[in-house]
Parts: structure tokens; sequence; C-alpha cells
């Protein structure tokens, strides 16, 4: 009887151990990831066009292919602001710099390109995966979910550009700011005494 009863506590701890060894094989790999954004990206965009590719070839899955439309929607709106939205949070110390004589403030994203790259690689996956079940091929017509996706788009980036006009923010930069302090003055290797030939 004991020996029935600790087979069936070494399954479980077995499961969890095997739970723990994945997550942290998983974690090492995501982390190993980051420095290399461009590789992250060229992922993402294979497996984008796998589950285009999917979905073209078996003529379905349009409303889950709508659903992960709105839910990249809402994560670029998240990479697009800043994490303290100055409309809500008031023209205080932690506003935006409006002027060139403001002190330099990188653009601090509400959702950092990390999350947002890891949590559009996941929609994809899930949504890959949802296409392999019957139960989500819910019939309909297709160009209507297009048209009003588009037009979501459209209202939805017009708001987003309006508000970094009105709060002068632009979410993208080229690189970090860097001091270059004053430049040297070029100097011109003339002699007084010409150079005798």
């Amino acid at each position: 009887m004991e020996g029935a009863a600790g087979g069936d506590d070494g399954l479980p701890s077995a499961l969890a151990k095997w739970k723990s060894n994945f997550s942290r094989s998983f974690q090492h790999y995501l982390d190993r990831s980051t420095p290399h954004p461009v590789g992250r990206w060229l992922g993402t965009l294979g497996v984008l066009a796998i589950y285009s590719l999917r979905v073209y070839l078996i003529q379905g899955f349009y409303i889950v292919t709508y659903g992960l439309g709105i839910y990249l929607l809402n994560l670029l709106i998240g990479f697009l602001s800043p994490i303290a939205d100055p409309e809500t949070e008031g023209l205080d110390g932690a506003s935006l710099p409006t002027k060139g004589s403001d002190e330099f403030k990188p653009f601090i994203r509400r959702l950092p390109e990390f999350k947002f790259w890891y949590s559009i690689t996941k929609a994809f996956c899930i949504a890959f995966v949802m296409t392999f079940f019957s139960v989500f091929d819910v019939p309909v017509f297709w160009p209507i979910l297009l048209c009003y996706w588009v037009v979501l788009f459209f209202l939805t980036m017009k708001r987003q550009i309006m508000h970094m006009v009105k709060f002068k923010y632009i979410p993208f930069s080229t690189g970090k700011q860097k001091y270059t302090g004053k430049k040297p003055a070029v100097r011109v290797a003339l002699s007084s005494n010409p150079s005798k030939d």
C-alpha cells in the first residue's frame, strides 16, 4: 500500500521537476535572445508567414485572425505610448521635455520593445494552434471584418498621432544622446616661411 502511494507522489513530483526544468531552459534562451532584436523580429516574421500561409490554404479562421489583429493593435498602442501619460499625469516634473533647453529625458514606452515582441510572437503561436481546432472556424464574411479593422486602425492611429503632436514627443529614437564636447579647432599647418623646394 505504501509503495503505491509513493508511486502516486512520484508522478506529480516528476512532472513538477520537468516543468521547472523546461521553464528554466526556456527563460535561458529567451534571455539570450534579448540583445538580438533583428534576429528576434525575423523569427517573428517567419511565424507570421507560416500562420498566414496556413490561414490562406485552409480558407478559414478569419475570426481568429480578426481577434489577433485587434490584439496586435492594442499592443502597438502600448508600444507607441509613453509610460507616464502627460494627459492624465498632469504637467509636472515627470512630463516629457517640450523645448530644446529642457533636460533630456529619454522616451520610456508603456510596453517595452522586448515585451512587445514577445507578446506578438506568443499571440501568433496561439493563433496558429487555434487553427487546428474547428470550433474556432466560425463562418464570417471576411471582407467586412477586414474593412472594420482598417477603419479601426486608422482611427486609432489618428488619435495616437494627435496625442504625439499635442504633447510633442516622438516614440522612436535613433540612439542614445551622446555628449560630444567642444569640437577641436582645425590646425592650419602653414608656416610663416614657405618651404624650400
